[in-house]
């Protein structure tokens, strides 16, 4: 599935991916301590209901001039990320009739370039082929810029509260959060 213009190629998984996706996680500040990203990606890994879709750079994309894909030190036409690399993520999965989505990531160098709508796109469309007829995911309340990116998307606050609480196992803290 080619990204935003033919830039970033949609695909799941595969296993030389972990570290990339992590440290993607990480650097996008998805990742909480009471919540191992490990398992949570090898958790999605198991079923037939859930995957992990990866964005992979399709080419060398250059510094764009106007900040949306430098580094600190890139200028206009320097190449900031190298085809191949993993720049977007979607975690998602089907309880039913619902699809969920979870760390759904896009580089910071990419935010702002379409990448972000086209993992979005592609994994709405993962889970209507497996019969989700709804999408759901969560915004922490005080993340502002990604709650504009989601209603600008469509995405609308579905009026419900969100509550949990631990199963009892010992890795299970992050149900009460």
């Amino acid at each position: 599935m080619p990204g935003p213009g033919g830039d970033v190629v949609l695909s799941e998984i595969v296993d030389d991916d972990v570290e990339a996706v992590v440290a993607l996680w990480r650097a996008c500040g998805l990742t909480r301590p009471w919540n191992d990203p490990y398992r949570d990606l090898a958790d999605a890994r198991l079923g037939e209901t859930s995957t992990v879709l990866v964005g992979r750079a399709a080419r060398d994309l250059p510094a764009l001039g106007d900040g949306a894909a430098d580094s600190d030190d890139a200028g206009p036409g320097d190449v900031v990320v190298r085809a191949g690399e993993v720049v977007a993520t979607a975690m998602a999965g089907v309880d039913g009739h619902r699809g969920w989505l979870y760390y759904v990531a896009v580089d910071p160098r990419l935010q702002g370039c379409g990448t972000g709508r086209a993992v979005v796109v592609a994994a709405e469309a993962w889970l209507a082929a497996r019969g989700a007829r709804a999408v759901r995911l969560m915004v922490r309340s005080t993340n502002e810029a990604v709650r504009g990116f989601y209603e600008r998307l469509g995405y609308v606050d579905q009026d419900c509260v969100v509550l949990g609480r631990p199963l009892g196992a010992p890795d299970a803290r992050d149900a009460g959060r």
